[in-house]
């Protein structure tokens, strides 16, 4: 990205007040690529040089409809003036909220809300705990579950040697997270039956729940098989151990149902946030009815809670969204852009000679450089993840924000429909033709 006296004098600026100058050490992109944005709309974005780019990054997902939604930002600026914003009280907003989520997944008796899907996983592993009176929690290589202690322990594949190490170290994320918040937690490879089956053998007696994202939202959408989805509801069933699928990026995304309703297997308890909101800060987590009642004062009960937990701005937003999703096509007109983007990509980098092979469902889709679709996070390290980066980052030299990291998939939403492909392709073009040269200079 070209550096410009805005951009330039932002970051500086910003650095003074915010540790790496950002609000979320996930936006520092470097000295040099750091984004400032000015505004958004629809499928845009207008950093603070007044470049306009279309994107594909929506915020990592949350954006459904388009940004600044007519329909969505009106429902909340009623409920503001006519309303509130919050109170710590209930309102009416709460069931109806359910009730809509209900209609769309079959999956959900009863739910609570939360403010981030990192805060609903919370919710929903504490309420695994309290029910099952167990302590272990397993977690699939690959996946992401937000940003608390226990759940910011990863595989490091990125420094992984298959010829010299069996299976790849689980670090922290970084510094401040302490190894006993790691005592609990187990880590498998996706797809890989066995290791699930070794786990329950080694200490399934203490295993509160798995917690899968089917289609892995932090990794190239990389998908779990029919198959081990099956043999995860039943080994969960037999042992009896809690299956938590975390949909916080699939949710009212990949099908007005989510990822249960296009795997027809369905979890003990489901977490959701983003596009349930179309970027409103609105999450949940829920399930059966049997299980979530174990959220109670009564002694031994589960503890849930929050000020701003089902703030009216958050639901407001959520009942327009939600209802848009089911009364409308949008899902449907999400699904087909974003099958007809993959077309045109498909088609430069074929005209390149790019093996490549795409995962997940259009609405959510990596990109891996490869003969192979990666099945699980260790396959993705055999991809040509650096020429995509240097893909990427042409991409936003040219007009198109992604994040540039094959790891994140590729969101469409709703606005994505006015998009002029041939544009898009010509984009693409150019950016791969300034890949191959960078890489061969």
């Amino acid at each position: 990205m070209t550096d410009t006296s805005n951009r330039a004098a932002l970051l500086k600026q910003a650095h003074q007040h915010m540790p790496m100058g950002v609000a979320d050490s996930y936006r520092y992109w470097g000295e040099q690529d750091t984004v400032f944005l000015k505004s958004m709309q629809g499928a845009t974005i207008t950093d603070c040089d007044d470049r306009v780019l279309v994107d594909f990054r929506l915020g990592y997902g949350p954006i459904i409809l388009g940004y600044r939604d007519q329909r969505v930002d009106q429902a909340v600026i009623d409920t503001i003036r006519n309303v509130g914003t919050m109170s710590g009280f209930s309102t009416a907003l709460d069931t109806e909220v359910i009730s809509l989520i209900k209609s769309l997944c079959p999956n959900i008796e009863k739910m609570r809300f939360s403010n981030s899907g990192t805060e609903a996983v919370i919710g929903a592993v504490r309420t695994a705990r309290g029910y099952t009176g167990r302590n272990k929690i397993v977690v699939v290589e690959g996946g992401f579950h937000g940003l608390f202690d226990e759940m910011m322990w990863k595989s490091d594949v990125d420094n992984w040697d298959s010829s010299q190490q069996q299976a790849p170290a689980i670090i922290p994320f970084g510094a401040g997270i302490p190894e006993s918040s790691r005592r609990h937690l187990e880590t498998v490879p996706l797809n890989d039956v066995a290791a699930i089956e070794a786990v329950f053998a080694a200490v399934g007696d203490d295993i509160a729940a798995i917690v899968i994202e089917p289609i892995l939202g932090n990794c190239g959408s990389i998908a779990s098989t029919p198959a081990y989805m099956q043999a995860l509801r039943d080994i969960c069933d037999r042992r009896g151990a809690l299956l938590i699928i975390d949909e916080v990026k699939t949710g009212f995304r990949v099908a007005k149902g989510g990822v249960q309703e296009l795997y027809g297997i369905y979890a003990d308890l489901t977490t959701y946030a983003k596009a349930m909101g179309n970027g409103y800060p609105v999450a949940a987590f829920g399930g059966s009815a049997k299980i979530m009642d174990s959220i109670s004062f009564d002694p031994g009960g589960v503890t849930h809670g929050g000020t701003y937990t089902a703030n009216m701005i958050a639901l407001s937003a959520a009942k327009a969204t939600l209802s848009i999703l089911r009364d409308s096509d949008a899902l449907a007109t999400v699904d087909r852009c974003g099958a007809a983007i993959q077309l045109r990509l498909a088609k430069v980098f074929s005209r390149h000679g790019i093996e490549h092979r795409f995962a997940g469902p259009n609405a959510m889709f990596g990109v891996h450089f490869g003969s192979e679709v990666p099945q699980n996070y260790r396959d993705w390290k055999k991809t040509d993840s650096e020429l995509y980066t240097t893909f990427a980052h042409r991409l936003i030299a040219n007009g198109i924000m992604l994040e540039p990291d094959s790891r994140e998939p590729w969101f469409i939403c709703e606005a994505h429909q006015s998009v002029d492909l041939d544009w898009l392709e010509q984009v693409a073009d150019t950016a791969m033709t300034e890949a191959l040269a960078s890489a061969a200079s």
